[in-house]
């Protein structure tokens, strides 16, 4: 007898996802043929037609007024949503993002949902959890649990870690710190794991404290940027502040792999009339002095909980990282410093809690527990560096640390120590250990033709490793753009027992392989009378806009391939070709993406 189907949601502040046991695994289903992630908005388009996920966030930066974000900080809250000339509670619009799961996972399934395991973090209150419970009953699912975050986090990891599970056959007694840190809420839990029981110890956060608080902290620089240079209008236009809001989230998540990252908005709003625009270039370092105070209060966080738990940081075995904003790198780098010990997120930050409540869900249903399969690095990969201050003395520098799920890309910047120096040697070592002479180099190469520059110039150290173990290392001038790259194949391969010996003590072992089956959620065509249709026509019209605004600006090679997507597009609008405009829409936002981040 088949058991019955229980999804498992984490209904997130910025993003939500939906996942399903089947067969023995765990599913994370495709929200959009490229994405798990369903954006956590909800709008109005000018027809008042309902826009779910993309579409609402893409609305946003044109139509704040008729768009809601973040609701989950609202739930709980005796509140009215203002959404066009309707107002909703916090539980309603979350129920039409969960309204909108359910009907993906039923296309993806092939068959009805109706029940679900919901999470919500740790520190929620009562009246939190009774309206996330509410927001599901409002969109048609029985919820049959709401688990926490860090409980959902950790059965996931649990899976997917055997050392989590077993020893010698046995059952193993686990403490394990989840560091939760979302869009919108963090909290830090103490987990007890042993066998199939997963208890929180105890818990700490602020549901107030998240990845829209960094985002705000950029805004409010940029807007301080605008207003040294006279432009005292900008917190008074909304259409810009949303603007502004977006070009944020953007910057925030490609410093999570990038020292730097140029924010670009043409005609953003007008002054004294005339065209406002703003280019600026924002790095890492300048983020990161930014969220500090917020970093600090997550750090005082763990010794909250621990201290609750009656517990040490001795005492901990794990140390997980749930949620988005947890991949800011100071992150990771404040963790390993405060609690002496590497940090995991080989199941993915974003999906884990999904994962976990489905897991919760198929227990409930009288399944087996599942297994997740994933696929990491079990290696350290980096570069060396002399130390500061010294000629001579060379140090490790990691730049894709072990446990990273795969593929990934992490940049680094460097700097010249001489003044005119002409060309660097780049060193590429795959290793653990902080003393480069106990790691092993895979790779060198040299960069020459630097421009005349005093010490100090940038260079920027680019490592992109792929499913297959494939490492491609790129040095960057970042002044003038000069370029040198190798490709180091079967990067992650064991190399000779002596030679890594010392590297492989330092080295978690990880069970399992990843299962990379491809998914695609099930396609329709649209008729002309469909308002879908209408809201995609109306998406690719204003991308188009936005391509042509960039035409005078962009190299001609660029342009003559811009001119081309265009007119494809407006070819396809004509036939009502979905199938054909949304690949083609991918393409050509990409191409915008990758143009304004050079």
């Amino acid at each position: 007898m088949m058991s019955e189907l229980i999804v498992g949601i984490d209904l997130g502040t910025t993003n939500s996802e939906i996942a399903v046991v089947r067969q023995g695994r765990v599913e994370v289903i495709f929200v959009t043929p490229d994405s798990f992630m369903l954006p956590s908005v909800v709008g109005l388009d000018p027809a008042n037609q309902l826009l779910v996920g993309d579409a609402a966030r893409n609305q946003y930066m044109l139509h704040p007024e008729r768009t809601i974000r973040s609701v989950k900080r609202q739930m709980g809250n005796e509140v009215r949503l203002n959404l066009g000339v309707d107002a909703f509670t916090p539980q309603e619009i979350s129920a039409m993002i969960l309204r909108r799961l359910k009907s993906v996972a039923e296309a993806y399934l092939g068959q009805a949902v109706k029940k679900a395991v919901i999470t919500v973090p740790a520190f929620f209150s009562d009246a939190q959890r009774r309206a996330t419970h509410e927001a599901g009953e409002i969109a048609g699912l029985e919820v049959v649990r709401i688990i926490n975050e860090p409980t959902a986090a950790a059965l996931a990891y649990g899976e997917a870690n055997s050392p989590l599970k077993k020893n010698n056959g046995e059952s193993l007694q686990n403490r394990v710190l989840v560091y939760d840190l979302g869009g919108g809420t963090f909290d830090v839990s103490v987990v007890l794991i042993e066998g199939d029981v997963v208890e929180v110890l105890a818990s700490h956060g602020n549901n107030h404290l998240g990845g829209d608080d960094f985002d705000s902290k950029i805004v409010d620089f940029l807007v301080r940027h605008l207003e040294t240079q006279g432009i005292t209008t900008v917190r008074s236009s909304i259409s810009a502040m949303a603007r502004l809001q977006r070009a944020a989230e953007s910057a925030k998540i490609i410093l999570s792999n990038e020292p730097f990252v140029t924010i670009s908005e043409e005609y953003l709003l007008e002054h004294q009339g005339k065209p406002v625009h703003l280019n600026l270039e924002f790095s890492r370092q300048e983020y990161e002095d930014l969220i500090a105070p917020y970093i600090d209060e997550t750090m005082e966080a763990i010794q909250t909980a621990l201290k609750e738990a009656g517990l040490s940081v001795r005492h901990i075995d794990r140390v997980l990282l749930v949620g988005g904003a947890s991949r800011t790198p100071c992150i990771t780098e404040r963790l390993k410093y405060q609690l002496g010990m590497d940090v995991h997120a080989e199941v993915n930050p974003d999906l884990c809690v999904a994962m976990g409540a489905a897991l919760q869900g198929s227990i409930i249903s009288g399944d087996h527990r599942a297994t997740v399969l994933v696929d990491v690095t079990p290696y350290t990969f980096g570069t060396s560096s002399l130390v500061p201050g010294t000629f001579s003395e060379t140090c490790y520098v990691p730049i894709i640390h072990k446990n990273t799920p795969i593929p990934v890309t992490k940049t680094s910047v460097f700097y010249t120590i001489l003044d005119q120096q002409k060309e660097v040697e780049i060193d590429i070592y795959q290793g653990d250990s902080v003393y480069l002479n106990e790691n092993l180099k895979i790779g060198d190469f040299i960069v020459n033709g630097l421009s005349n520059r005093p010490s100090g110039n940038e260079i920027l150290i680019n490592l992109t490793l792929d499913l297959n173990g494939i490492l491609k290392v790129t040095a960057t001038e970042k002044r003038t753009g000069l370029q040198k790259s190798i490709t180091i194949n079967n990067a992650m391969k064991a190399a000779d027992a002596g030679e890594l010996a010392k590297v492989r003590q330092r080295i978690d072992e990880l069970s399992g392989d990843a299962d990379r089956s491809q998914r695609h959620t099930p396609e329709s065509e649209l008729t002309d009378a469909d308002p879908a249709l209408q809201r995609l026509k109306t998406e690719v019209q204003e991308l188009m806009e936005k391509a042509e605004r960039m035409l005078p600006e962009i190299a001609a090679e660029d342009a003559e391939e811009m001119r081309r997507m265009i007119q494809a597009l407006k070819e396809h609008l004509v036939l009502n070709a979905t199938a054909l405009l949304q690949p083609l829409m991918h393409e050509l936002a990409d191409m915008i993406y990758y143009l304004q981040r050079n």
